[in-house]
């Protein structure tokens, strides 16, 4: 039986079909999982086995076909348009494998982005913005935009952003894809840090450099959940 409490995402009999011509492309299949609060999972599996989608479902960026999807004890089926934005800003933050930054924008600017919609002033924000940047370790970069910064720093610029509203979930996708092994390390280090400190992390990775630092690995094939394994590695 779930954890109702314990648990942050429950997905059950989840389906996902996209209508491509005359053809219908299940993408999910009567996926049932439950991720609680506190673990770091990461989803894997080969291109098109339904990651992707399962982000995007979790995320609230796409609808399933059938099946219910809670997260954070939000059914988001029975969500509005202007639930599932605020669902979006507030209670996950996501990351993204070309990080996403407004390019023209400065590193506190970017982080500070999120926040538009929140009833701190900008003066708060940028407050905000800065202290999130120094977790990540970017304390002396606040004026920097992203041409003057390192892909390694640009994930981490994306890393604060996706923390600024304090969300109960970090889901990264593919967020080392485009960094070096080194630069790599240092991002999966980071996460091991947050997750230590309580956060939530779900990555989608087809890397199992990656996968093996997490606590978790959920293997996908066609759409389907095909293993659940505990990796040994301490919460």
């Amino acid at each position: 039986m779930i954890n109702s409490i314990a648990t942050l995402v429950h997905c059950n009999k989840v389906c996902k079909n996209y209508v491509m011509g005359d053809n219908v492309v299940r993408a999910l299949v009567d996926v049932d999982l439950a991720i609680q609060h506190g673990e770091y999972v990461c989803v894997m599996g080969p291109s098109g086995s339904g990651k992707s989608t399962l982000m995007n479902l979790i995320g609230a960026l796409d609808t399933p076909t059938s099946g219910s999807l809670e997260v954070d004890g939000n059914p988001l089926q029975t969500l509005n348009s202007d639930d599932l934005a605020q669902f979006r800003n507030q209670t996950v933050g996501f990351i993204f494998q070309q990080f996403n930054l407004m390019a023209r924008t400065t590193a506190l600017d970017n982080v500070r982005l999120p926040l538009l919609y929140s009833k701190l002033d900008r003066e708060q924000a940028g407050q905000r913005a800065a202290e999130c940047l120094e977790l990540v370790g970017l304390s002396d970069r606040l004026d920097h935009q992203p041409s003057q910064l390192s892909g390694g720093q640009q994930q981490r610029v994306a890393i604060a952003r996706a923390l600024v509203n304090n969300p109960q979930l970090i889901m990264a996708d593919e967020p080392t894809g485009a960094l070096d092994t080194s630069t790599s390390g240092e991002i999966m280090d980071l996460f091991q840090s947050l997750n230590d400190q309580g956060m939530t992390i779900i990555v989608v990775t087809h890397e199992p450099e990656v996968a093996a630092r997490s606590h978790r690995q959920v293997l996908f094939r066609d759409g389907r959940v095909v293993d659940d394994i505990l990796t040994g590695v301490s919460a």
